[in-house]
């Protein structure tokens, strides 16, 4: 049995979120395909994620206890380890991801957790896992020049990497507020590619 974290960011309903609508299709299906797996839904909103204070960067570069998996930072970095699949689901926002899950992958990318640190440097610890970024754009950035502006999949696909997790998707939902388009057809056509990754992933 696997573990999959699901985790949002957008602060608006599973309705009135292209990229939730997407993202809660992958969900069904995937639950539909992999019956025996665990889902854990993690809604950022909901759980309050803050950025971090000087306490809390103290206790992240602090040692690790057996105590740690329950303080109210670290915990979080410990589920994120503990799970085998994860599925993003976050918008585009100004170019990049929502702040919010910039502040959760604060929360989890720690060392003797994530990752560790080697004499030949820093070695993720999550190797082995895989991981989907569901996103909805407003234009279009999988061709030049804007694609050179993307920076939420791009991110998300370097930092899971330096935390071992190598195989990394993406279903991209993108032109959406571009005049003109057909918005229900490429919401339709993610949501097709979301069915397929789900039945496999």
């Amino acid at each position: 049995m696997a573990k999959l974290l699901y985790i949002k960011a957008n602060p608006k309903n599973n309705e009135n979120s292209r990229t939730f609508i997407i993202s809660e299709h992958f969900i069904k299906v995937y639950k539909e395909h992999h019956p025996q797996d665990e889902i854990v839904l993690l809604d950022l909103y909901k759980e309050g994620i803050h950025f971090l204070t000087e306490n809390d960067i103290a206790d992240v570069f602090g040692p690790k206890t057996e105590a740690s998996k329950h303080h109210p930072i670290l915990k979080y970095a410990y589920q994120f380890a503990e799970a085998d699949k994860y599925v993003f689901a976050a918008p585009m926002w100004n170019l990049s991801i929502p702040a919010i899950l910039k502040a959760y992958i604060d929360y989890i990318t720690v060392s003797g957790i994530t990752f560790k640190y080697t004499e030949q440097g820093a070695v993720g610890l999550l190797r082995g896992k895989k991981a989907v970024h569901i996103m909805a754009t407003g234009g279009d950035f999988k061709t030049p020049p804007f694609s050179d502006f993307e920076m939420a999949s791009r991110y998300l696909r370097t930092i899971l990497g330096f935390m071992g997790v190598e195989d990394f998707q993406v279903i991209l939902a993108q032109r959406l507020d571009i005049v003109g388009e057909d918005v229900e057809k490429i919401i339709a056509n993610a949501l097709k590619e979301a069915e397929e990754l789900a039945k496999r992933f």
